[in-house]
């Protein structure tokens, strides 16, 4: 086997800040929202999660691809990051599960990587600067002429990329012997989400993100599920005006942009983190029992507290955390925060007292990540059950 010959890349910033490295996976040139992940593992779940459409994702962990890539832990049917920067992508793998190299995997899917790049210098520039548009470019290019494509990227305040990743048909999951039938919007839903689900007791009915109240209630089903999904939450018109219309009729649930969602089909406003939550170590407090869950997220935009009525410096203040939620009002009834992020307060769960409808921010599937937050399908059985 012959040596690898590596081609010079960077990864442009539109500020102006330009990382060097060599390129990996696919060749050519890649724009998106450069965010970061702190996750040690989870490398494949991460590329093929659709909700880091639109974004180049850098790893913290400064090894990545040391075990391989299987058909079974695609949590999608393909990769949908724009781009992937690490360290160091290893040039060897050994796993008994492993079938391909994260390279070929790249390569196999169009994925520009850029490897050799200082991750903790950059990482430390986007949680100081915020989060920003970037540039993978690999070969020998101008440099000014890259920042300046950075600056002309689309931003991804406004941007609707659910419609990028959404299924073009409804499709079925589940033995068909589930004790609830659900139907769950794919905004860009994770496989993990589907098998929890299932294992929980539902048959699923997966459904487009542009599919009507109507077309759901006409199926009469038992719950109705909001998935993750990458974006603008605000952008998704469409998904908020059937959610509104769902709202008291049947149990609902949101996971991450689903949660989003609903909060604006309730009447309250989202906003954009400076550099958002992702990886598998983020601490969330329930405030309904007191007990803190390590959990899995991956979001840049957040709900606003002060839009449902709920005063923010409740727990900034001090950073006193009481027990029990806090009260808010919507549309359709009072609310309360039910989960909190520990580092910086942001609200990370919510449920309504007049209507069964709840959400959370994180992923309770996990994959990767802890399963301290299952429970919370169980949750979503015990809703349906009450009605």
């Amino acid at each position: 086997m012959g040596i690898l010959k590596k081609k010079k890349a960077i990864l442009a910033l539109e500020d102006g800040r330009v990382f060097h490295g060599y390129g990996f996976g696919a060749s050519g040139e890649k724009t998106g929202e450069v965010v970061f992940n702190t996750s040690m593992t989870g490398y494949q779940e991460i590329l093929t999660d659709p909700s880091y459409a639109g974004q180049i994702v850098t790893m913290t962990y400064p090894l990545i691809g040391n075990y391989g890539v299987n058909d079974e832990d695609n949590e999608s049917r393909r990769p949908f990051v724009e781009g992937f920067v690490v360290r160091e992508a290893s040039s060897m793998y050994s796993n008994w599960r492993a079938e391909t190299s994260l390279r070929d995997f790249l390569t196999e899917y169009g994925v520009v990587g850029i490897e050799g790049v200082d991750t903790r210098a950059l990482t430390k520039h986007i949680r100081s600067a915020g989060v920003m548009r970037g540039v993978i470019s690999v070969g020998d290019k101008n440099v000014a002429e890259v920042v300046e494509r950075a600056k002309n990227a689309p931003s991804m305040v406004g941007a609707d990329l659910v419609k990028e990743v959404t299924v073009d048909e409804p499709y079925s999951w589940g033995d068909g012997g589930g004790l609830y039938k659900i139907v769950a919007f794919d905004y860009g839903m994770k496989t993990n989400i589907l098998r929890q689900l299932a294992e929980a007791g539902c048959d699923i009915r997966v459904v487009p993100a542009g599919t009507s109240a109507g077309e759901v209630l006409a199926m009469n089903p038992d719950g109705i599920f909001l998935s993750n999904g990458p974006g603008d939450p605000a952008a998704v018109t469409y998904a908020i005006d059937a959610i509104r219309e769902l709202i008291g009729k049947k149990p609902l649930f949101g996971i991450c942009l689903g949660h989003q969602l609903l909060v604006l089909a309730l009447g309250g406003k989202t906003y954009k983190l400076k550099f958002g939550h992702r990886g598998g170590n983020q601490p969330v407090k329930n405030l309904l029992n007191g007990r803190v869950e390590i959990t899995s997220q991956n979001h840049g935009f957040a709900v606003d507290p002060a839009s449902l009525s709920i005063e923010e410096k409740a727990w900034r203040v001090g950073r006193t955390i009481p027990e029990g939620g806090w009260p808010g009002k919507s549309d359709f009834g009072p609310v309360e925060v039910t989960h909190i992020n520990l580092s910086d307060g942001t609200v990370e769960g919510l449920r309504c007292l007049d209507v069964p409808a709840y959400s959370v921010q994180y992923h309770p599937e996990a994959a990767p990540g802890p399963h301290d937050a299952e429970y919370l399908f169980d949750r979503f059985i015990e809703m349906m059950a009450a009605k």
